[in-house]
Formats: structure tokens, sequence, C-alpha cells
């Protein structure tokens, strides 16, 4: 038990970015716990002033979920929009981690990735899940095109 709280604690203090929830429904009644749900969370690029993400994960609930011992699907959702002038803190990276979000109590966490495309001056977030020995081909992309901006992009 100690191990587990251990790992909770270090893969939470490791995440990029932190999110915060704008809003989450019920999609299914439990009798003991907490309902399954549908939660959005929003978090702002760390690097890209100006650029929020809005994710949708499922969350099951029930004994399992409340006690956050319950292995999460690994449907989610990503929309990503400009919200203020766009500016970079620093040079980007492609395919740069900019989220993530522990789905299990040991190994598997839905993650947001940025890439950059250059042809089009376009950021594009990706989000999957993985775990330490199987992930998943499920995931979504939403593009945040860059009208009179380029950024610096680190090796």
């Amino acid at each position: 038990a100690v191990l587990i709280a251990g790992v909770w604690f270090w893969v939470h203090l490791h995440s990029p970015s932190a999110s915060k929830r704008v809003g989450e429904v019920s999609t299914e009644w439990k009798l003991l716990g907490e309902n399954h749900k549908i939660k959005v969370d929003v978090f702002d690029d760390p690097k890209v002033k100006g650029v929020a993400c809005f994710i949708s994960q499922s969350q099951k609930g029930g004994v399992m979920g409340t006690l956050n011992l319950a292995t999460e699907s690994n449907d989610a959702s990503i929309a990503c929009r400009q919200t203020d002038e766009i500016s970079f803190s620093e040079a980007i990276k492609d395919n740069e981690e900019v989220f993530s979000d522990a789905r299990s109590v040991l190994f598997k966490k839905q993650r947001v990735v940025r890439m950059y495309d250059k042809d089009h001056n376009t950021l594009v977030y990706l989000t999957y899940s993985d775990r330490l020995v199987n992930g998943s081909p499920q995931n979504s992309i939403s593009v945040v095109p860059l009208f009179r901006v380029k950024p610096s992009i680190a090796n």
C-alpha cells in the first residue's frame, strides 16, 4: 500500500501541466460509490501562451473508482483553441508532452503531445493512452493555426 501511494504521488508530482475541472456528467448510477462519469478538464499549454486544451475522459465509479483503484478506459477527446494572443515562453520541441493524467494506480497515463506542422504553421495536439506493457491505438487530435507568429523549435 505504501509503494502504491508513493507511485501515485510521484506520478501526480511529475505531470507536465496541471488541469482544472470544467464540469462532469454522470453516465451510469452506482449503488455503492460514485457514479460513472465523463469529466471535462482544461489546461494551458505551458510553453504557448494563449492556447488552452479541453480534454474529456471517462471516469469509473463504484467502489473501485471511488477508491481510485479502477483502471480507466482509453476513451478521450481533445479540443485545443486560441484563447488569447499567442506567444511562446521558450522554444518548443516537436512531440513534446504538455499534459498527462494518471488513468490507473500503476503505469497507465493519458498523455497530450504537441507537434508542429511547419508547412501549415499549425500546432497539433494529440491525446492517447499508454501503459507500461500495452498501449492503445485510440486517440484524438486538435489543431491550432498560428497566424502572424512562428515558433522557435528546439532540437
